[in-house]
């Protein structure tokens, strides 16, 4: 694509770093592409939209200014947005100019695939560009209607409008000319007359290249997407000299309120809390000495084996306990955000946001296990929050590369046209259309707008067709792709029965998968293919929505559905991407697929912060962006790597049976953890910091300048000492924009510079600039780094981004980034921030639990492993992580311990040799220390106590199956290189479909279930032999035996949910319960035989007993 007035020669490729790079290629009838050279392009005389392009050029510099005009930039975004960008390893980069995404109407402007009025030049078919509101765009004042193509066609060749054969003159009514006067700041180019223009050769680097670095930053100059910039000195007033701190005494006229405020927990519980830990560390040190020094001489291995048992748990609860000893609460004020970001002033009469921009990433991976309605809700619920439109920009990352996933985020896209304006007019939440329209209760509570019943009614039936069209996507994409292969096969056939071929041998054409345009879908096929397959296929990025306009568009009674006046009806930008993948590379699952995404925003938009959600996590609280955001911006902010959600789940059966919700961790340790260094990170509902996760420490306010820091943005050097500038492209990639994006994302990530005391930030205004809109460059950048080799030889996986190398990535991102010295912050608002799905089935539930041990065995056995962190990690967030890596180990000394109350019962001994009063007291001292420290921690992190029970008993469950699987993997793995996977064998039960708590009751056999059988089993067993013994013995020992029975009821009590999940529901008896039942029936037969021989003596019981 050419830019209107650069030179004719521009086409062409030439030998110089500036000149300009055109790939051409031509969309055949059946969907291929055919390249062409320069020469076979001049010689067709044509340019129609059969030919595809980009341009690759240099961003301007001073070395490269080509003229551009509003009209023109306007031609560029809608080009980009309406062409699917194809590209990889070796290939070129395509940009496919879609007639349609998908086969609804599609109406909103900013949406791929929206059309204006026919051009009206002769033989031409095209559509009219078209602007933020679907008006038609016309460059000439003569209102002459021309589609891009013709105008780049008529810019080329004479420069003279085909209506009225005269040069272009823009008229009054595009209303496209920058306007700042609403509080926008004036750009500072290149070209400014107050520059100096003869820098280029001062700003050389050591091979004589231009140094892009020094230019952008030695002179405050401005380039790219989503780029920040620096104000003129007069922009807030007249005189050169006080505009700047004009506008800086606009914000400090106010008194200075912070954005968040720390709540410690009230003296009356932590107090106690603190001091109940202290003395039960002392009591279990005299416990164990005691143990120690009292050994069990009749049964030496029992006591042995529980020694060492009680040992080890020590060391656990310690390890678990130490870092709650400062738990916090954290609160934000949201309306001291708005006056600080969005309040109009003299110099921002509107209210032009100040506030930083924000990437939203969504993950999904196979849309036969993660349905592609429950990712598109989430995608609306996005696009719906309250925040700075845009500011916003949405990323989907599709890792199977399906065409399904594709046409359902269009379709989600299509419908957000309507759901987003709908949830700001009535203010609706939550804005999840699937979660809003089942909610129980009265819709109408709260909404005093009369409309707000016909409306409801309206976007209700909406969603329902929005529902059966996503529900239909499978069955269209195969109809389809069936009629279009077999219109291949009738052109095959004709083409062979015209050559005088074979006609009986069989037809060779591909099964593609066709999209609704006509042409193949360059991702995966339902029929897999060569470069068309899940692990096999080349890279596509789509602007499913254009960014929108930098101010509110009002909508109207006459453009939508409904009546949209005064409702702002602007969407935020909506990117689709699948990163390619090649046979022969390691594309490291969800970690690698997060890492793209990185790059690829980092292009596109920049965002200084990111939040990733899963597919099924969609923003319950429309304003949760908003309250992570009080954190970052507030004056210390500057440090904070992440904000950690907590994680909240719907669909959980009432009782909570496998601990599903896991509150005592996110209401409690990750609670605690906020008052140390930060809670860790678990993988979704994350606000990052994107500095953060480039891998630079945090900075430094005592060692940098306070004109420096408050001013510009800083130099390469100045984050990490050790990286020099022709380091980056070993750390980062060869990408030059994304090397460009990492420090004016971190100058815009800065909290604003409002107070004397905020020694670290930037000035007020200066991100209330509009964005510049999208080239075709720009986007042809993004699909060079999603490419399966950008990540070679360099440091990302590794230093940067997303951590490879465990299942748990999540766990180890975060710790990376506190072993810089970064803090993190949880934030736990009153309405929940989002809400996802979690596994209620016993089976699910032990295999997601298995995946996360695994993970944590891996960091224990790397490099990883908190014993080895640095000096800036804290103490007890050292403690912390360093039992993320240990926990799984307790399982080999838990189940031990369980079989030994069962142990006790069969021989006759216990424990200890005789029940010492000093014993006892110690025993009784440690349980009631831990009875009132679990009252304590249920008082200040809010957690019920039959939550608390739940964790208690799902920790035992868990402990001794998957735990022990996962240390069984990882030694295997570690020691032997071998790696096991426990897999499903077989289902049963629950076949009610009415039943929403239906897979609660499935019975799925798998190997991780016979540890915790045999202990529930074994300790029955046990508790019955030991009962007959006692009663048949000359001198019944019952102290032994109450011993072992309370404790093998202590088990047993843990069991009875998992026992529960076995048995499946009331009434449906799976049958391994009748093959149990007779095993214990037999092995109850056999005691009786030799508790109760057939002698004399045995006969003789004595007529009572005493207890010790």
């Amino acid at each position: 694509m050419k830019s209107p007035g650069s030179s004719n020669g521009s086409h062409g490729t030439r030998g110089s770093s500036t000149g300009q790079t055109v790939k051409f290629a031509r969309r055949t009838s059946s969907g291929r592409y055919v390249s062409l050279s320069r020469e076979d392009l001049d010689m067709s005389g044509e340019f129609s939209g059969d030919y595809m392009n980009y341009t690759v050029h240099i961003p301007p510099t001073p070395d490269n200014q080509p003229m551009d005009t509003s009209v023109a930039a306007k031609a560029e975004e809608q080009y980009v947005s309406n062409s699917l960008f194809t590209g990889g390893f070796n290939s070129v980069t395509r940009a496919h100019l879609m007639d349609k995404v998908i086969e609804s109407q599609v109406s909103h402007p900013q949406m791929a695939g929206s059309k204006g009025s026919s051009c009206a030049m002769p033989a031409c078919d095209g559509k009219v560009m078209t602007d933020e509101r679907g008006n038609d765009v016309i460059p000439c004042e003569c209102r002459f209607k021309i589609c891009r193509d013709c105008y780049m066609d008529a810019q080329k060749e004479t420069g003279l409008c085909p209506g009225c054969k005269e040069p272009y003159r823009v008229g009054d009514f595009d209303d496209d000319v920058p306007n700042y006067s609403s509080g926008a700041l004036s750009l500072p180019g290149p070209d400014d007359p107050k520059r100096d223009r003869n820098m280029s050769m001062m700003k050389r680097n050591q091979n004589g290249d231009f140094d892009h670095n020094k230019w952008l930053f030695e002179t405050q100059g401005t380039y790219g997407y989503g780029n920040a910039y620096w104000p003129q000195d007069d922009v807030y007033g007249d005189d050169g000299d006080g505009g700047m701190q004009k506008g800086m005494m606009e914000s400090s006229d106010k008194p200075w309120r912070p954005l968040s405020r720390v709540i410690d927990i009230p003296n009356s519980i932590i107090s106690p809390y603190r001091l109940l830990i202290v003395i039960r560390l002392i009591v279990l040190g005299f416990f164990l000495a005691w143990r120690v020094r009292h050994p069990n001489n009749d049964a030496v291995w029992l006591w042995l084996m529980s020694v060492v048992c009680e040992i080890w748990f020590a060391f656990s609860w310690i390890l678990d306990q130490l870092p709650k000893v400062h738990p916090i609460n954290r609160t934000t004020d949201l309306e001291v955000l708005r006056d600080k970001f969005e309040m109009p002033s003299p110099s921002n009469p509107t209210g032009r946001s100040d506030l930083p921009g924000v990437d939203l990433f969504v993950s999904t991976a196979d849309p036969e296990k993660e349905p592609p309605l429950v990712t598109a809700n989430t995608i609306l619920s996005i696009l719906a929050v309250e925040y700075s439109v845009e500011k916003l920009a949405c990323y989907v990352s599709d890792d199977g590369g399906a065409l399904l996933t594709f046409e359902a985020m269009a379709e989600a896209a299509s419908f957000a046209d309507l759901w987003v304006p709908f949830c700001r007019k009535h203010d609706i939440e939550p804005r999840n259309p699937e979660t809003y329209f089942s909610l129980k209760g009265d819709p109408t509570k709260n909404k005093s707008r009369l409309d707000f019943v016909k409306d409801r009614r309206r976007v209700k039936r909406e969603y329902d067709e929005f529902k059966v069209r996503i529900n239909g996507l499978p069955d269209s994409i195969r109809r389809r792709s069936e009629a279009f292969n077999a219109r291949e096969e009738m052109k095959m056939l004709k083409h062979m029965r015209e050559s005088g071929a074979d006609t009986l041998e069989p037809i060779k054409v591909p099964k593609a998968t066709w999209m609704a345009d006509g042409t193949h879908w360059p991702g995966t096929w339902a029929v897999s293919s060569r470069e068309h397959a899940k692990g096999d296929h080349a890279g596509i990025l789509q602007v499913m929505l254009k960014p929108p306009s930098s101010d509110p568009l009002m909508g109207s009674s006459e453009d939508k559905l409904l009546d949209f006046t005064d409702v702002d009806i602007r969407l935020p930008m909506f990117v689709y991407v699948s990163r390619e993948k090649r046979p022969g590379y390691d594309h490291n699952k969800k970690a690698g697929a997060m890492n793209a995404l990185v790059r690829a925003s980092a292009v596109l938009s920049n965002g200084p912060f990111i939040l990733n959600l899963d597919c099924d996590h969609y923003i319950y609280n429309c304003k949760a962006i908003r309250e992570g955001m009080c954190f970052m911006m507030d004056r210390g902010g500057e440090d904070i790597c992440y904000i950690q959600f907590p994680q909240r789940f719907e669909g959980i059966d009432p009782s909570d049976r496998y601990a599903n919700h896991n509150t005592v961790f996110f209401d409690g340790n990750m609670r605690a953890l906020d008052g140390l260094q930060g809670p860790v990170y678990v993988g979704t509902g994350c606000m990052f910091r994107r500095f953060a996760l480039y891998g630079f420490d945090p900075p430094k306010v005592d060692n940098i300048s306070e004109k420096s820091s408050e001013t510009q943005a800083l130099k390469t050097t100045d984050f990490d000492p050790d990286l020099d500038v022709n380091l980056l492209p070993k750390r980062f990639g060869n990408s030059t924009l994304l090397a460009e994006s990492i420090p004016i994302a971190e100058f815009q990530g800065r909290p604003i510079a409002d107070h004397p005391a905020i020694k670290y930030g930037r000035p007020p205004g200066i991100l209330r600039v509009p964005r510049e809109p999208l080239d075709a460059t720009t986007v042809a950048e993004a699909v060079s780094v999603i490419s399966c080799w950008y990540e070679d030889k360099t440091e990302w996986g590794d230093r940067v981004g997303w951590i490879y190398g465990s299942v748990t990535e999540d766990v180890v991102t975060g710790y990376r980034m506190h072993n810089r010295g970064w803090r993190s912050v949880y934030c736990v608002t009153k309405r929940d921030a989002f809400r996802g799905s979690a596994p209620i089935n016993l089976t699910d539930r032990l295999h997601q639990v298995l995946r996360w041990a695994t993970g944590s065995v891996e960091i224990f056995f790397s490099r990883n492993n908190a014993l080895l962190a640095s000096k800036k990690l804290k103490v007890l967030q050292r403690l912390a992580y360093l039992n993320v890596g240990v926990y799984p180990f307790t399982s080999m000394f838990l189940i031990v311990y369980c079989f030994l109350p069962a142990l006790s019962l069969f021989s006759g001994h216990f424990i200890v040799q005789t029940l010492d009063v000093s014993f006892l007291g110690l025993l009784l001292t440690i349980s009631i220390c831990l009875v009132a420290l679990a009252i304590l921690e249920v008082k200040w992190s809010g957690v019920g106590l039959e939550e608390w029970w739940r964790n208690e008993q799902f920790w035992l469950i868990s402990g001794t199956s998957a735990h022990l699987a996962a240390v069984v993997q990882g030694l295997l793995k570690v020691v032997a290189g071998i790696e096991i996977s426990f897999t499903l064998t077989s289902k049963s039960g629950g076949d009610d479909d009415d039943d929403i708590y239906a897979d609660l009751y499935l019975v799925k056999w798998t190997s991780l279930m016979i540890p915790p059988i045999v202990i529930g089993m074994v300790n029955i067993i046990a508790m019955v032999v030991a009962f007959s013994r006692t009663i048949y013995e000359t001198v019944p020992q019952w102290s032994k035996f109450i011993g072992g029975a309370f404790f093998s009821f202590w088990v047993l009590a843990h069991l009875y949910p998992f026992a529960k999940g076995l048995m499946g529901r009331r009434g449906k008896t799976p049958t391994i319960v009748f093959v149990w039942s007779g095993l214990i029936a037999i092995t109850l037969s056999l005691l009786w035989v030799a508790v109760n021989p057939n002698n004399s003596e045995a006969t003789s019981v004595p007529s009572g007993f005493t207890f010790p």
